[in-house]
């Protein structure tokens, strides 16, 4: 493992007194953010439909009872007399029934959509669950990169503050013109606006972290001395392409989605095929009142059911079926193509994030040599105090250009494994280890 020093100006750092790391973030954010809790909630409704589906091929049994209140009134007339009698009495029965499907088409294809279901919410929580790291780290190194413009541009400003009273008191005794004073001015109230804009962004990019974690972050651990720059392992675009449309978690859902649309037309050609159930009931029927009527039934035996006629609309819901197969399957292509560029926008990023980081770590020694030449030119009379401004400038912007790129690097370390299907807390926790061990003095 390579690494390369990173010349991040460690003087325009914060300084870290127990500060929270990466990983401590992405913890709290496993249990405050919103988006991810709703992903684990949908994991848990969606595997229940497994069990549902099971319970299609088990026997179902139903119970019911009644009870009636009876008032009759009879007459019964003869040749000469007439006599009428009333009683009132209850009537109680129940019966118990039992169905167990023997054959439904329809119930083999509804299994089979129900495991490709939770195949589906399992995918989808895992992408939610590679989802939050990169939010996470994003949100993080936006907020360290944010925290160095501010310091940057303080840093800026009290430099060029420092030359522009130089320049006043040199145009006050003679030795420079009014034009230097004009220029250092000019930069100076130039940096002011730089400095609110940077601690405007600075508030944005730490709200943004807040609506991960659901509270305002503290002291952020950032970069300091080296990070490891690491080649993608295998080192070929290829490979790591061929792993994302493998074992990326969106390909898989889209294949679940692809196989539930080709079970649903198995299930609607089965909307023509008979159904055969195994049927029992056992029933009880007691006449009160003095009567004495009590009556049992019990029965068992198969029942067929062949749909004849439907009005169309079984051929109707095939043909449905079918159309939304061919969605499905143009949809699992689509995401594919997706997932295989984002695999290779990742690598790309990997690997010429490690080439800018290099040159921008040159580029930042070669501003600080021309710097300090400006420098001695200037007490030589050879260099100008608006070329010391530039130098300084082009330090100060090198030296941002740098943490942005070393932070873009380790995104795009995450996002590559994100697309390969690869991402979890091991990820975090090797790019915490950097930070922390680049931490420490």
């Amino acid at each position: 493992m390579k690494k390369i020093p990173l010349f991040v100006a460690l003087a325009f750092s914060p300084q870290l007194f127990a500060a929270t790391d990466l990983l401590q973030v992405y913890k709290e954010a496993q249990t405050q953010d919103a988006t991810f809790q709703a992903a684990k909630s949908a994991q848990i409704a969606g595997q229940e439909k497994l069990p549902q589906a099971r319970a299609l091929f088990m026997p179902s049994v139903n119970l019911s009872a009644n009870t009636t209140y009876n008032e009759t009134d009879t007459q019964t007339r003869g040749s000469s007399t007439l006599s009428s009698g009333e009683r009132t009495f209850n009537s109680h029965g129940y019966s118990v029934s039992l169905n167990q499907p023997l054959y439904r088409a329809q119930n083999y294809a509804s299994y089979a959509q129900a495991k490709s279901t939770v195949e589906q919410v399992n995918a989808q929580f895992s992408t939610a669950q590679q989802d939050l790291v990169v939010r996470v780290a994003q949100a993080y190194f936006d907020v360290l990169l944010a925290q160095y413009n501010v310091t940057l541009a303080q840093a800026q400003q009290e430099s060029i503050g420092e030359q522009l009273a130089q320049a006043k008191r040199n145009f006050e005794v003679g030795t420079a013109t009014i034009t230097d004073t004009h220029d250092a001015q000019a930069r100076f109230d130039l940096t002011l606006s730089q400095e609110i804009a940077a601690q405007n962004d600075l508030e944005i990019k730490r709200r943004s972290l807040q609506q991960i974690i659901n509270r305002q972050p503290d002291e952020l651990v950032t970069v300091k001395g080296e990070v490891p720059l690491v080649s993608p392992e295998p080192n070929s675009m290829d490979a790591w392409v061929e792993k994302a449309l493998a074992q990326n978690p969106e390909t898989q859902i889209a294949k679940a989605a692809f196989d539930i649309a080709s079970e649903e037309v198995r299930k609607a050609h089965g909307g023509h095929l008979p159904t055969l159930d195994l049927v029992a009931t056992y029933g009880d029927n007691i006449q009160g009142g003095g009567s004495g009527f009590d009556q049992n039934a019990k029965t068992i035996g198969l029942q067929m059911n062949l749909p004849i006629f439907a009005g169309g609309a079984t051929s109707s819901k095939v043909r449905e079926a079918v159309a939304n197969q061919e969605k499905a399957r143009q949809e699992l292509d689509a995401v594919q193509r997706k997932v295989a560029l984002q695999a290779r926008q990742a690598y790309l990023g990997v690997t010429s994030g490690i080439a800018q980081v290099k040159a921008l770590q040159q580029a930042v020694i070669s501003n600080q040599s021309s710097l300090d030449s400006t420098k001695l030119g200037l007490e030589v009379g050879v260099r100008t105090s608006v070329d010391l401004l530039n130098a300084r400038q082009q330090l100060f912007s090198a030296r941002r250009d740098l943490a942005q790129a070393l932070y873009g690097y380790i995104v795009s370390r995450l996002k590559l494994e994100a697309a390969a299907g690869d991402l979890n807390e091991t990820d975090v926790s090797q790019v915490n280890g950097w930070l922390n061990q680049a931490a420490k003095p």
